[in-house]
């Protein structure tokens, strides 16, 4: 592990830890700080080379002023009379615009704030000192790399000009008996240099304003979009699932949460949806049961023939062994039997179906067949086994002596399918008979349990008329 890693976790901590607009808003502050630090950087770069280009101005002017000196200025100071002091004052004064070429004048400089004006002072041994004698008297600060005798001198308002103050860079070289200081007035910021620190600023100025409303926009609609979400969860929670999340068009950034809320509010109303068929359906198919019960008890309790109790009581108990067995099969389909899913061939369970049911169709002569192709689905396989011998139990019962069961398993182009027909008498979309075979007693619990195994699976249930007979068609989508 590197010696950053826990400094990284606890930055990368800190930033899972805000909001988007927060995070925005931070950016926009230091894109307007970076941009600051770079307006400084770019500042004191530029106030060095401005310096720079005054020193070697400094130092030309000082080589054509010593150039142009008389040639006994070098005479010893003791030799030197008021005489010479007035003539070297003379020249310099001659001078003190600058060398021939330079169009700034001091006057120039005080009135419109721009460097480059040259300044003088010379000091002789004897006489009065000429130019200007704050460049003697002034605090001086030797600016490295530009040589030993170059100095800067920062003249507040009032030494240099009225109201303004300036930088200068000086040269302080003795030449012979004269004590010489030449300089430049620096040029406190160019045009271009100021139209480069206006742009900066705005650019900062627009770049902090646009990130912080970024920011408060996101934000509101990060609030408006989280408030639509809750507003949907708020109203499915007592069963309204009428409301969906926003979609991506009012907050992108909530896309998959609004995607996966729609998708768990859409199963949950099918879900619902679901229990309440269910719960009509085991109301409507228990009815019968229970009042036929109901009677045979009754029966039971006001015959004396001790045979006819006896078959009484064997059919109470029946219907009472079928409603049993119906509770099991609606319970097991609430609990899924664990759902696993898996992929299931449903031309093997039709074969097991067969398999299970040719024992009792032979007693009767009914013959069982199954045909197809191989085809899977993917599903719990206790409850498609259920379904399938639920259907053909159904056929069984439903088939006269002597009939046909087909049972066949296909791929329709949409999905799997498996189809099971008889030449019983037929059947509603209801799952009700229309007549009956003689001697059955199916309570038609057998179709409901089917038709919300395949609810369950996504798939669904068609009855269709054979003449004779009926075909009962699960379909499963792919």
């Amino acid at each position: 592990m590197t010696p950053f890693a826990p400094a990284w976790r606890r930055v990368t901590g800190w930033l899972g830890r805000r909001t988007s607009s927060q995070l925005a808003s931070g950016l926009a502050v230091m894109a307007a700080v970076a941009l600051t630090g770079s307006l400084l950087i770019t500042g004191q770069a530029a106030r060095l080379d401005q310096r720079q280009q005054a020193a070697l101005a400094a130092l030309a002017d000082f080589g054509a002023m010593a150039s142009k000196l008389p040639a006994d200025t070098g005479v010893d100071a003791s030799a030197m009379t008021e005489g010479d002091a007035a003539y070297m004052s003379a020249f310099l004064s001659a001078f003190q615009d600058g060398p021939i070429g330079d169009t700034t004048t001091l006057e120039e400089t005080c009135r419109t704030g721009r460097g480059g004006a040259g300044v003088r002072f010379i000091r002789a041994p004897v006489g009065k000192p000429a130019g200007l004698a704050t460049l003697e008297t002034a605090r001086a600060e030797r600016l490295p790399g530009l040589g030993p005798d170059v100095y800067l001198l920062r003249l507040a308002p009032g030494q240099l000009c009225t109201t303004r103050g300036f930088e200068v860079i000086v040269v302080k070289r003795p030449v012979g008996a004269l004590s010489m200081i030449v300089g430049r007035v620096v040029d406190p910021s160019g045009v271009a240099w100021r139209w480069a620190v206006l742009s900066v600023v705005l650019t900062g100025a627009l770049i902090l304003g646009s990130g912080l409303a970024a920011a408060t926009f996101a934000r509101r609609r990060l609030t408006g979009a989280i408030a639509e979400v809750s507003v949907a969860l708020d109203r499915a929670a007592v069963g309204d699932f009428s409301r969906r999340a926003p979609d991506v068009a009012l907050a992108p950034e909530l896309s998959e949460l609004s995607s996966q809320v729609n998708r768990t509010l859409d199963r949950l109303e099918e879900l619902l949806s679901w229990l309440r068929d269910s719960a009509d359906q085991l109301a409507h198919d228990f009815r019968t049961p229970l009042a036929r019960a109901s009677a045979r008890l009754d029966q039971l309790m006001e015959t004396e023939d001790p045979v006819e109790r006896r078959r009484l009581g064997e059919e109470a108990g029946q219907d009472l062994r079928d409603i049993t067995r119906a509770m099991n099969e609606a319970m097991a389909l609430r609990d899924g039997e664990a759902w696993l899913f898996e992929s299931v061939r449903l031309d093997i369970l039709a074969a097991a179906a067969v398999e299970l049911y040719q024992p009792i169709a032979e007693i009767r002569g009914i013959e069982i067949m199954a045909e197809g192709e191989p085809v899977s689905v993917l599903g719990v396989r206790s409850l498609l086994q259920r379904a399938v011998a639920n259907l053909v139990d159904n056929a069984v019962k439903f088939s006269p002596d002597g009939g046909h069961i087909r049972i066949r398993a296909w791929d329709d182009g949409d999905g799997a399918a498996l189809s099971v027909s008889d030449q019983g008498p037929g059947m509603s979309e209801g799952g009700a008979s229309a007549s009956p075979a003689a001697g059955s007693d199916s309570h038609g619990m057998g179709l409901a349990f089917v038709r919300a195994i395949l609810r369950r699976h996504g798939g669904r249930m068609t009855i269709d008329d054979a003449r004779p007979g009926a075909i009962v068609t699960a379909r499963f989508p792919r």
